[in-house]
Parts: C-alpha cells; structure tokens; sequence
C-alpha cells in the first residue's frame, strides 16, 4: 500500500516488524553453544538465510532505495549493520570473486599427497596379512584324553576352541517331556 492509503495500524505493524528483524539479529553470538564444523554456518549466518529465502532483504532493499518510505531509513540502517556485523570488510570484498588459482593449485597437491599415502597405507597392510583366509584350522591329538577306545582325542577346531572341549560336542541334547523334568 502507499504510505497514503495506510492506517494507523498499518504503519505500527510495519515498525513492529522492523523491530523484530532488528531484536533477532541484534543477538550476540554464543560459541559454547555454536560448536559447528569449521566453515559450517554460525546461527547468525543461517538467520540471515532466511530471511534471504522469506524475500525480507528485498523489502529491506525497497525500504532503503524507496523516497516515500524514509521514515524507516534508520530501523533498516540499523538492520543493515546487524546484517554485516561479524564480515570484515575484506571477507566481503572477496565474497565475489573465486578463490585464486594458488590456492586452488595448493590445495589439489595437498590432497594429492594425502591420497598417496592413504594408499601406500593400504598397500602396505594388503602386504602384511595373507590374500586368503586358510579355513583349516588344523587337527590336533590331546593326549592324555582318551576318545573310544584307547586312543587320544583328536581335536578339529582351532586351540582357542580347547577350553570348551566336551565328548558331548557336537551331540544333540535330548529333550526331557516337561512332565518328567525335575522340579
């Protein structure tokens, strides 16, 4: 609406809003509470991308470009500075332009070495543990055990296995009737 077709109303609720947006962002960051990955969006960030998506800074844009609106140039000065608080004015010069090859350049050889030896790493432990897994875990004689008869037991699992050695290994439980099971 024109400034000549609003009421009363209008104009407090316009301030009202204002007010808000400025109240939100006028909050100070927290870093006990913003433990984030480094390059991660602070809250701050994520405050002013909604706003982005609401359309917010476009009525911020018309608010402050507009002749007839004037009466609110302080309030979205004020937002506006809230806006750029944490920028440096070197951040935001460079916030157009790509990184320089440079950096690019450093940070390709930087993960080029990473990755040759991330895969020396691998190829040394492919080297230190044998290609296949032997299934045979190998036959061994307990002596002084006897099986039927009178020969040693021989043993087919592995010598961790040996602890938990019965004859019954192996033999299926027989099943007492639950009439007959010991009270």
């Amino acid at each position: 609406q024109d400034w000549e077709q609003r009421q009363e109303e209008d104009t407090l609720l316009i301030e009202r809003i204002l007010l808000l947006v400025r109240n939100v962002l006028h909050v100070p960051p927290d870093p006990t509470e913003e433990q984030g990955v480094d390059g991660d969006a602070s809250t701050h960030d994520r405050v002013l991308w909604a706003l982005h998506i609401s359309g917010m800074d476009d009525l911020l844009k018309f608010l402050a470009s507009s002749q007839t609106e004037q009466q609110w140039a302080l309030h979205v000065l004020e937002i506006i500075s809230l806006m750029f608080r944490n920028q440096s004015p070197e951040q935001l010069a460079a916030v157009g332009q790509g990184r320089s090859a440079a950096e690019c350049g450093e940070d390709t050889r930087e993960l080029e070495t990473l990755r040759q030896r991330e895969l020396a790493e691998k190829k040394s432990r492919a080297l230190q543990r044998p290609s296949r897994h032997s299934r045979f875990g190998g036959s061994y004689v307990i002596q002084g055990l006897k099986a039927i008869g009178d020969r040693d037991v021989v043993f087919h699992k592995g010598l961790h296995n040996l602890k938990s050695y019965s004859h019954d290994l192996g033999k299926e439980v027989r099943r007492v009737p639950k009439r007959r099971l010991a009270a």
